[in-house]
């Protein structure tokens, strides 16, 4: 039997194209409301789909100092809305971004617990670290904590957060209401930890996970991120557009996981993939131009110049994209350096760069049909280069419907794809092994002093 896909949907209020949410078919009006997410998740989970990801936002988008009112909305709270979703989906994974940086272990551990509980062992947390000094500001700071730092703390907060899960074994809460016994205190561990940035003591009020912990989900993609998700993450969520750089990154994943004695089936490798189909190519590239020209000027060089971190406003848009400037000015982050990347190779514009920016925030972009499609997303399973895709439609619903009713039926009669939901976890559909408690701990002993 062939190797098979895993599939995340990363949900975006109205859309992953910066302009999908002024497509004629999308509720723009409605992306604060539950029915939205709703439809999203259950259209998703009839699609058979691994996990539902929600990212997060710490800060409000500006331009020049001010609210910028050309865009769409940010997400709403990760949790909140996974544990409405929880009560209206029965198998699909809930994955929920929130920050080591700004957040504090026993309050992240208490949250995720819950999740798992409520959604019978559906929780997944993609830890990341926040670098925007915008966002800093939010938490009364001045500016955002050095990167080597951000990692420092990151590690410690995911010994603390696992420690807290693993404080009640599995069977503590034995509820004997004959003997009046809530839990037995013989399987109780309570946290004695100090450390570098935190001093946590006690036990978690909540039962251990239903997964023993939440899947830990990570997407960073710098050298000190690269280095966190060897060592933390079950799923990586990564940005690559070329195949074979896609299968070097999880060739390079995995060799840095053996060194802190992990193996490669310890983790899910999935690339963020943004298709606009249509049911011919001729419909998909009209579609393609249609969005195009639903982008305003100034939000594309707005996007362009925040996620480049080079200011773009003053310089012609036909002119080509100044790469060796803006890679001179400043180390671009992993998805930056990607665009410039693929700006350089096929000698974009900057408003051409612009376009592209907006399409698909540096991810995998396709344009074609549903058999093109599955065509592309099986030489990358099979040639090594993912284990999954997640999926990022350009708007909603209408790009989802038409991937679900279309591509993943093909998907299934390759054999690629599961036809049913064969267990109940996140970590079932991943095939993700439940962590024994102390795992983190002893896979820190690996960790060069």
């Amino acid at each position: 039997m062939n190797r098979q896909l895993h599939l995340g949907l990363f949900i975006y209020p109205g859309a992953h194209h910066i302009a999908g949410w002024r497509h004629p078919s999308t509720p723009a009006a409605s992306v604060t409301g539950l029915d939205f997410y709703r439809n999203v998740a259950q259209l998703a989970e009839r699609g058979k789909f691994d996990l539902f990801f929600v990212g997060d936002t710490l800060f409000t988008r500006e331009k020049d100092g001010r609210f910028f009112g050309r865009q769409s909305v940010s997400n709403l709270d990760p949790v909140s809305l996974l544990s409405a979703l929880s009560s209206v989906t029965s198998k699909l994974g809930l994955v929920g971004t929130l920050s080591t940086t700004y957040h504090e272990p026993y309050e992240i551990a208490t949250k995720y617990a819950t999740l798992d509980h409520l959604s019978g062992g559906r929780a997944g947390w993609n830890v990341v670290t926040t670098w925007e000094d915008k966002a800093s500001l939010n938490f009364s700071r001045d500016q955002a904590m050095a990167k080597a730092d951000r990692y420092v703390r990151g590690r410690e907060f995911i010994d603390v957060c696992t420690s807290l899960w693993d404080s009640q074994d599995d069977g503590a809460a034995i509820a004997d209401a004959a003997s009046g016994i809530r839990r037995d205190p013989l399987r109780v561990r309570p946290v004695a930890h100090r450390g570098e940035s935190f001093a946590v003591s006690g036990v978690l009020p909540v039962p251990r996970p239903v997964q023993g912990w939440p899947v830990l989900v990570q997407a960073g993609g710098s050298p000190p991120g690269l280095e966190f998700a060897a060592l933390v993450a079950e799923a990586v969520f990564t940005a690559q557009t070329d195949f074979d750089l896609a299968r070097a990154f999880r060739t390079s994943t995995h060799e840095r996981m053996a060194r802190y004695g992990r193996r490669p089936d310890e983790v899910v490798i999935m690339p963020g993939l943004s298709p606009l189909l249509g049911s011919t190519e001729a419909e998909a590239r009209r579609l393609e131009q249609e969005l195009g020209d639903l982008v305003h000027p100034e939000v594309g060089i707005w996007m362009l110049s925040e996620n480049l971190g080079f200011s773009l406003y003053d310089r012609d848009p036909d002119d080509l994209l100044p790469v060796d400037a803006i890679r001179a000015a400043k180390k671009p982050t992993a998805n930056a350096d990607m665009l410039l990347t693929n700006a350089a190779r096929e000698k974009l514009t900057i408003a051409g760069s612009a376009r592209l920016i907006a399409r698909s925030r540096a991810h995998h972009s396709f344009v074609g049909t549903p058999d093109q499609l599955v065509d592309l997303m099986e030489r990358w399973l099979l040639g090594g280069a993912c284990d999954g895709f997640n999926v990022m439609p350009p708007y909603f619903p209408e790009q989802l419907s038409v991937f679900v009713e279309h591509v993943v039926p093909e998907l299934q009669r390759r054999g690629l794809f599961r036809e049913e939901y064969t267990g109940t976890t996140l970590r079932e559909h991943l095939g993700l092994a439940r962590p024994e408690p102390g795992r983190f701990q002893r896979m820190l002993a690996h960790v060069p002093a």
